[in-house]
């Protein structure tokens, strides 16, 4: 695994939840499940998407993976009104040891954060019954594109990028998510676009989502300025630059996530 870009801090941990519920219609219109029984969450954090899929899939129970204590405590917590609809395990998904097969696989904003993210999906086969639905949700930063162009969010945004890569994660994984199942020898893989192009013509929801980006970008700000890489002020200049954004009549903000299914024969 990585460092984790975004850390582990209650901020953070309640970011996850706020997004999940801001980024659900983006996210979901697409997702079946329907008619699994066994579904493995990889990398669940503190389960915000987790609460999503016991709400659409009510037949469905949910191993949640992830690598940190602190995440799956907080899930714990977090998942307490779903009892015995859902199980926890304390594990690294580049190296899987699993006590069953499961006919669905999810993972959302994940994969991003894995340095090896084949190794994922080849220690995952063995555990996965044929016919088996995974879906899969990821980042493509480079799609990025928004007017007024503003020079501090733009140099916010390529060390947040580039600090990614320095944690061992990938920013333009969803670019490559085709590839890796490929290579992974997966069946029927298909890849869809996801995302958002907002203007004017919906000022409510561009203004709230200019705050949700935001949030976003200051949730890498902790390790950034420990690393030396921005200071307090490049924070401050990053949100004055997304504010301009909503203030121009001709605002633009668009960005493009992938989604990819695949399964086994």
């Amino acid at each position: 695994m990585t460092n984790y870009l975004h850390g582990f801090i209650p901020e953070e941990q309640q970011r996850l939840i706020d997004q999940a519920g801001f980024l659900t219609p983006l996210i979901y219109p697409r997702i079946d499940f329907v008619g699994c029984k066994k579904i493995l969450e990889i990398g669940c954090g503190v389960g915000a998407q987790t609460a999503k899929l016991l709400e659409l899939f009510p037949e469905a129970h949910i191993t949640c993976v992830d690598n940190s204590e602190t995440q799956l405590a907080k899930a714990k917590e977090n998942l307490s009104f779903a009892g015995d609809r859902v199980s926890f395990i304390l594990q690294d998904a580049m190296n899987f040891d699993l006590p069953e097969q499961y006919d669905g696989v999810y993972i959302c904003w994940v994969l991003e954060h894995i340095s090896e993210p084949l190794k994922v999906f080849r220690s995952l086969k063995p555990y996965l019954k044929s016919g088996v639905k995974i879906w899969i949700t990821e980042v493509f930063n480079s799609t990025f594109y928004y007017y007024p162009n503003g020079i501090h969010m733009d140099a916010y945004y390529e060390k947040y990028n580039k600090y990614q890569l320095a944690c061992g994660g990938n920013p333009d994984i969803g670019a490559n998510i085709g590839n890796l199942l490929f290579q992974a020898e997966f069946d029927n893989i298909q890849l869809f676009p996801g995302g958002f192009h907002l203007d004017r013509r919906e000022s409510k929801y561009l203004f709230d989502f200019l705050q949700f980006w935001k949030t976003l970008m200051k949730s890498g700000s902790q390790g950034m300025l420990e690393a030396g890489l921005i200071t307090q002020r490049d924070i401050e200049l990053m949100e004055r630059d997304v504010d301009n954004i909503y203030a121009n009549e001709n605002s633009v903000f668009y960005y493009r996530f992938v989604q990819a299914y695949a399964t086994i024969q």
